[in-house]
């Protein structure tokens, strides 16, 4: 089963958007028993589209569109399916019905181009959206079938989820013949190599199935890739490859799939009755930011500040001026000073601190750009760690959050803190 994904829209090509819906539909394919093969971006141009059809229609089962399908002058992908398919357009009018009332509901009067919305191949098949005016259309020729969908993810994705999927299932039913699952486990505070090194032989680990490394600036994710005769055989190649990754790295595992750290940390939080608050400097409200974007996070949040000034330093965290003075604002003493003055501020249980040098100017050769201290304290102990993250702005703002949010979480856990 061979499956070919174009994506249309001079937009995606000169980076005015970013291609998330490729993203999403290799996700939902792969796990649907259809992994794709070839993902290729077109601009709205009639002539490479034809090209890419004339492609699909001999090499691949299933091809999927998106983009295109609008009312306007560029949008080319349905006269392109009328062209290469040798047909013609008839009006569907559930579709016209649906469109017209999407404007009255919207107490908007109608444009007459978009009439134009309700034209469709007359050998083909509406795919319904609920959420557009843009109808998708589904097209088999001789045990293959070429899929167009509206590029706007609100609608795409319900679309691909409600209906394309459950079609292809059934309408493949006789070919699939393997089951294909994947797993994403989260990792952080360790780079790729080093994570490599740690894991060792991949291929003792995995045998015949797939692992990927997919690097950022907050972590590393680990990508499993199985195929199986059942999902029950995958589920166990799953759970045996992950079982070996975590004899061997389990400490840098902090999650799976769509979780972020923010959230891991808040159940910890809260499953143990703890209350946190937040000392920042040189990430400038970034960790407070992250931590409250977690729903419920009032539960176990009590508040922060971002003293970015030594004055504020002083008069709100009670970091003393003798420290200012002899250590300076990015040093162990102030990051422990500012944590122990927030933890006892908000009388929360936990508090995390950030004070360093993000640049691009500001460094020194004794404190040159990306010296981040991060410090934490509880009701027994305060400590700080000093990190170097880099000459990136940016960067070095996200891995301080990161690493701090990290030293959290290992905190609580009893995970020993070595980076």
């Amino acid at each position: 089963m061979k499956t070919k994904l174009i994506s249309v829209g001079d937009e995606i090509l000169i980076g005015q958007i970013v291609n998330t819906n490729a993203a999403f539909l290799g996700e939902r394919l792969f796990s649907s028993g259809f992994p794709v093969d070839k993902n290729v971006v077109i601009g709205d141009e009639e002539d490479v589209l034809l090209s890419e059809l004339s492609d699909s229609d001999k090499n691949y089962q299933v091809t999927i569109i998106t983009g295109g399908l609008g009312p306007t002058h560029d949008d080319i992908t349905k006269p392109a399916l009328v062209k290469y398919f040798n047909d013609k357009l008839k009006t569907d009018y559930k579709v016209l019905d649906h469109v017209r009332n999407i404007f009255s509901s919207r107490n908007i009067v109608m444009p007459h181009v978009n009439n134009g919305q309700a034209l469709i191949p007359e050998n083909s098949e509406v795919i319904w959206n609920s959420n557009g005016t843009a109808p998708g259309i589904l097209i088999k020729k001789k045990k293959k079938v070429f899929i167009a969908l509206p590029g706007v993810p609100y609608e795409m994705k319900p679309m691909i989820d409600e209906i394309v999927l459950p079609f292809l299932k059934n309408y493949f039913a006789d070919e699939l013949k393997s089951v294909y699952m994947q797993k994403t486990i989260l990792t952080t505070g360790i780079g790729e190599s080093s994570l490599n090194e740690l894991i060792g032989d991949v291929n003792d680990v995995i045998g015949e199935s797939k692992l990927a490394f997919l690097p950022s600036s907050s972590g590393v994710r680990l990508r499993i890739n199985v195929t199986a005769k059942s999902s029950k055989e995958a589920e166990s190649k799953i759970d045996t490859i992950e079982f070996k990754l975590k004899e061997k790295i389990g400490d840098y595992i902090f999650g799976y799939g769509e979780e972020d750290l923010e959230s891991v940390i808040g159940d910890i939080l809260r499953k143990n009755n703890l209350t946190l608050s937040v000392a920042e400097s040189c990430t400038g409200g970034r960790i407070s930011s992250r931590i409250v974007s977690v729903p419920g996070s009032s539960e176990y949040y009590i508040g922060g500040v971002c003293s970015y000034s030594n004055e504020l330093k002083m008069s709100l965290l009670g970091v003393k001026k003798e420290t200012l003075e002899r250590f300076g604002a990015v040093s162990s003493e102030t990051a422990v000073e500012m944590a122990e003055g927030i933890r006892k501020l908000t009388d929360s249980d936990v508090s995390i601190s950030t004070t360093g040098i993000a640049g691009p100017d500001g460094g020194t050769a004794e404190k040159p750009v990306g010296l981040v201290w991060i410090g934490l304290s509880d009701k027994n102990n305060s400590f700080a760690m000093k990190f170097l993250f880099g000459d990136n702005r940016e960067i070095n703002i996200q891995r301080s959050s990161q690493r701090a949010l990290e030293i959290l979480r290992r905190h609580l856990l009893n995970i020993k803190i070595i980076f």
